[in-house]
């Protein structure tokens, strides 16, 4: 784990500028900086970069955050490799006991030999290996592979027989080759390569360096007698888990397809090696693949890093679709409004290798274009399940869809598949909301409207919070000065402010680190959307201060009794009653004659 400590260091010795004027070319514009946006296609700069704030936003496609966001956006490496790279950047040591985990250091020795090293000597290996190795290379030959692309993909071979890997490391007993996943010790102390007869396919982290490898045997059903006892061994074989390689994490091919993933604006998501291979091979070359694991959430979210569609294109047959609905329930917590995923089917007896291989780029890009959308999927599969025909079917329909709709992230593509599903159900959304659940989403609250006043109080009151907000963004040591009686925690503009005020004992503290200390919390997108809303208000410490104190002042004004509080509470998450919306229209007028008997009338513009 890396400490807020370190993090806070670094993002003061990086100046978003700087960093961003790498890779994109910056333009002043008032206080600020402007560029064509770097994660989207635009003609018109709509991508904003704050020196004081240390923060970007794009008022386009709506990204945003600090100098690591920036880094992990444009680059497409997690969070560590992020932070790596910055420190890097800076002249900064990553703490020790960071580089024993991140830095592929042996578990034995910390200072031991570097495991990277150790991968990139196998790859290595098993490249010369390819070129001495005939049967391998008519194979890759047989499969339409140019040796441009087998060098694109670091293609190689591992040769039969037990200890090859002797060659390239005469110290075969050390540790390091097993912390790798290259060797396994057998029965009896007896070690032996993992990978024999197979052609080799690196994968590679989104830095480029060797994590792992996936092995595919010759010939099918061929003899592979891992640990001495003849067993076949699998089609595919792939690394373990090891200090540099998590399975569930990585995929195929993303370090080689950033760059054309960003310029087709989509990503393809195929299942084997082979098939990513060969689409590259007729120029489709976006294209990644799971490794050998299903789709896992980490793997969509490092995919919407690099792109705002994910295309998933599995077989045709059951196993297919089984494969393809994992992949939806796997997406649905880390989906967006602006994101958006399809599905293709090919037909039953191709996958992508053989596909393309036949049909050639074009024809494959044809049927990709006809690949569906998420709801459609989601849909016609949860129907798919039940006897539409009847009542028991239809009511069955909702109770399958409850727990799906409550994992749906995306809160406007919740709504449409809610009206969706009450409207094939026979039911209204009303009663849909109900069934689900769902009572506290903005399409299934009772359609009573709140008293006019009740309306606009809240609406005032969640505004001030927001220009609150705005100032301790702008100039964030005010969060020591923020009254803790003011704060309205009824809603999240008020327990974003009680998140600020817990760093009052910060020093140094910035836009940027406050953004990277809440980097995880509840509140990050609703500071993110504020820190755009306000990006061009370049604010100054006196005016700063000056806009806090005029804040506080109408916050001090509202202070309404609990019974208020609550009841507004309620009408925002599920509605009031009839006698509850009498009590709180009445209690809201009292409130207010007593405001105008012991305050001045103070007006936020």
């Amino acid at each position: 784990m890396i400490s807020d400590s370190f993090k806070h260091d670094l993002l003061n010795r990086v100046d978003i500028v700087d960093l961003v004027e790498r890779y994109v070319r910056l333009k002043k514009a008032g206080a600020n900086l402007v560029a064509c946006c770097p994660f989207h296609n635009e003609k018109t700069p709509s991508f904003t970069v704050s020196p004081s704030k240390q923060f970007y936003h794009c008022f386009g496609c709506g990204a945003h955050g600090n100098a690591i966001s920036f880094v992990m956006e444009y680059q497409g490496l997690g969070y560590v490799d992020a932070v790596r790279e910055l420190a890097d950047l800076a002249g900064l040591a990553m703490p020790e006991f960071e580089r024993r985990g991140d830095q592929g250091r042996s578990n034995a020795d910390p200072r031991g030999p570097d495991l990277y090293q150790i991968m990139k000597r196998a790859e290595q290996f098993y490249r010369e290996q390819l070129k001495s190795a005939p049967a391998a290379i008519a194979y890759l030959k047989g499969r339409g592979v140019t040796g441009e692309i087998a060098a694109r993909f670091g293609i190689g071979y591992a040769p039969g027989g037990w200890n090859n890997l002797q060659t390239a490391f005469p110290d075969y007993g050390a540790a390091a080759l097993k912390d790798c996943g290259l060797v396994i010790d057998g029965e009896g102390g007896r070690r032996y390569d993992r990978f024999r007869n197979r052609i080799m396919f690196p994968i590679l982290n989104q830095r480029g360096a060797v994590i792992g490898f996936g092995g595919r045997v010759l010939v099918e059903g061929e003899t592979d007698a891992d640990e001495g006892k003849g067993a076949t061994g699998p089609k595919y074989l792939n690394s373990p888990e090891t200090p540099l390689f998590e399975k569930g994490r990585e995929l195929y091919g993303l370090s080689q397809a950033r760059a054309a993933i960003r310029e087709a604006g989509r990503v393809l998501v195929v299942e084997g090696y082979m098939d990513v291979v060969a689409l590259a091979q007729h120029g489709i070359e976006y294209a990644v693949a799971t490794l050998g694991t299903a789709t896992s959430s980490a793997q969509v979210q490092k995919l919407f890093r690099q792109t705002d569609e994910i295309v998933f294109c599995f077989d045709g047959d059951a196993a297919g679709r089984r494969a393809a609905w994992h992949a939806l329930e796997v997406s649905l917590p880390v989906l967006a409004d602006h994101k958006a995923i399809r599905f293709l089917f090919l037909p039953a007896q191709d996958d992508p290798d053989s596909y393309v291989r036949a049909h050639g780029k074009q024809a494959f890009e044809q049927l990709l274009s006809q690949a569906g959308p998420l709801s459609e999927f989601f849909i016609a599969e949860l129907k798919g399940r039940v006897d539409m025909a009847t009542l028991e079917g239809r009511s069955r329909l909702t109770h399958e869809a409850k727990p799906l709709l409550k994992r749906i992230a995306a809160p406007a593509l919740q709504l449409q598949l809610l009206k969706q599903l009450a409207q094939i159900s026979g039911i209204t959304q009303d009663e849909a909301g109900r069934l689900t659940e769902m009572r506290g989403s903005a399409a299934t609250r009772p359609q009573h409207p709140a008293p006019a006043r009740a309306a606009e109080r809240i609406r005032l009151n969640r505004k001030l919070d927001r220009e609150l907000l705005a100032c301790l963004l702008a100039y964030p040591p005010l969060v020591r000065d923020v009254p803790a009686d003011i704060v309205d925690l009824s809603h999240a503009e008020g327990r974003a402010i009680e998140a600020l005020m817990a760093f009052d004992g910060v020093e140094k503290l910035t836009h940027a680190v406050l953004q990277e200390l809440l980097r995880e919390s509840e509140h990050a997108p609703l500071l993110n959307q504020i820190s755009g809303e306000f990006l061009d208000k370049d604010m100054d410490v006196d005016l700063a201060r000056a806009e806090f104190d005029a804040v506080i002042v109408a916050m001090r004004a509202r202070n309404p009794n609990p019974r208020i509080r609550e009841l507004g509470d309620k009408e925002a998450k599920e509605g009031l009653t009839q006698q509850e919306r009498d009590e709180f229209g009445r209690l809201i007028a009292e409130d207010a004659a007593l405001k105008r008997r012991r305050t001045p009338p103070f007006t936020v513009v």
